[in-house]
């Protein structure tokens, strides 16, 4: 009696984010809002701009697809430098996780700020699409799915914690993807092991003219191919990322080269551990956030200024090597760059009768873009544990904004995560699958000539 009527409470709190956007609301899209959804005006500071179109065309340095995309922004300098001593002055623009971070590694850590530069830009069929989401995009249940959404942000303007996520699960990271990924995890006495993989990526959900209704439910397909170490080269993994996960489980299978065989495999989700990561990474915690969200209750905290990792293209620069970012404790704090941004929080509370290692999580989300770019991750006494970033660039060339790396810290063992790397390897383009490539049989029949 007592789970049915705390679901029905659950339902009759969620109930208002079903109705669709007034018209007043819907018709701030394109004028005092951006197409996405982010405010037009800066601050009344200055130090957050205007946003003008964000940075939707390549610079001259750019040679062309497949070669590195080069710092537009070469001459800036910090401002200043956030560090253990002069921390006070800017803690209520920093996450909890940015903080304890500085108290941790007073004499290393540091956080360098440079001039904001609002680069996030979309193409315009997204934009469009986003617009018409704004008017019809719903959920179903108490969240667990949407229904008639198109390519673009489902839910531009949120009044509700989930809202925010979904923007995030669903924001336009073109049709398709090949990236390398340099995966490192760190010790605390500094020294590092790589797994090193190929990528392919669809977005079913950010075709031109996909619809949640056209997407029988996979609104992504994966396939990542092990490179190295040798020990693991030639395994497999594919996954069929599914829209309503409680409904239906992500679908994954697995090759092993030892067995020559693909199978499926069992569903990792929520709180698995993620493969080779030593236990810092769940199967969640990728992207900063994916998958099912129906273990927390999501409360939207409003909007805050704070700084957040933005236009790493120095970060991203084939001239360093792993060893030039990957250090002890931190990644190098020379390389990184921070700027002052809006950003949406979302807070995550587990609920009373479901597990999970984090009992709350806390979610700053990049108002230009909806990329999660940090999250503050606590355990069950209520103790900050972890924190996570995420690095972007523009993808100038498509445009969309685009992960670099992805970092996850224990504030307790001092080791740390470091993924989505690829400076010593190709460059991240945009290629255009098909369905067809992410089938079992087919992904099989390749790996078996």
């Amino acid at each position: 009696m007592r789970a049915r009527l705390a679901a029905a409470l659950l339902i009759a709190a969620v109930a208002p984010a079903l109705a669709k956007a007034p018209p007043e609301e819907v018709a701030r899209l394109h004028t005092i809002l951006t197409p996405i959804g982010a405010e037009r005006a800066g601050n009344p500071e200055g130090i957050i701009p205007n946003w003008t179109g964000g940075l939707a065309s390549p610079p001259q340095c750019y040679q062309g697809v497949g070669h590195r995309r080069c710092d537009p922004f070469p001459d800036d300098k910090p401002l200043f430098t956030i560090t253990a001593q002069n921390v006070e002055r800017f803690r209520d623009r920093l996450s909890a996780g940015e903080a304890e971070m500085l108290r941790k590694y007073p004499s290393t850590y540091r956080i360098n700020v440079y001039p904001t530069r609002r680069t996030a830009a979309y193409p315009e069929f997204i934009y469009d699409a986003t617009l018409k989401n704004a008017v019809n995009a719903e959920f179903v249940g108490v969240g667990d799915s949407i229904i008639r959404a198109t390519a673009g942000v489902p839910f531009p303007i949120p009044h509700y914690g989930i809202e925010p996520v979904w923007n995030h699960k669903l924001r336009y990271r073109g049709p398709g993807l090949r990236r390398y990924n340099e995966q490192v995890v760190v010790s605390e006495t500094g020294s590092f092991s790589v797994l090193r993989t190929r990528e392919d990526v669809r977005f079913a959900h950010s075709v031109r003219g996909a619809t949640t209704e056209s997407l029988n439910n996979v609104m992504a397909y994966f396939l990542r191919i092990t490179v190295a170490p040798k020990r693991f080269a030639g395994n497999i993994t594919l996954i069929h990322e599914t829209l309503d996960q409680v409904k239906e489980p992500r679908r994954q299978w697995e090759f092993n080269p030892g067995q020559r065989r693909m199978h499926r495999s069992a569903t990792f989700g929520y709180d698995n551990p993620a493969v080779a990561v030593d236990g810092l990474r769940t199967y969640d915690q990728g992207d900063v956030f994916n998958g099912a969200t129906d273990r927390y209750i999501w409360k939207l905290l409003g909007k805050r200024e704070v700084f957040i990792p933005y236009n790493a293209y120095r970060l991203h620069s084939d001239q360093y090597k792993l060893r030039d970012i990957v250090h002890r404790a931190h990644v190098n704090p020379d390389l990184t760059r921070y700027e002052l941004h809006r950003v949406w929080v979302v807070e995550a509370t587990l609920k009373h009768n479901l597990s999970h290692i984090y009992a709350r999580r806390v979610f700053y989300l990049d108002e230009d873009s909806w990329q999660i770019a940090l999250a503050d991750l606590y355990d069950r006494r209520g103790n900050l544990w972890r924190w996570q970033e995420a690095h972007t660039i523009e993808a100038y060339d498509q445009p969309f904004p685009l992960p670099v790396l992805e970092t996850v810290y224990d504030l307790t063992s001092e080791r740390y995560l470091a993924a989505a790397l690829n400076n010593e390897d190709p460059e991240t383009v945009v290629r255009e699958f098909d369905p067809s490539d992410f089938d079992p049989a087919k992904v099989a029949k390749l790996v078996l000539k």
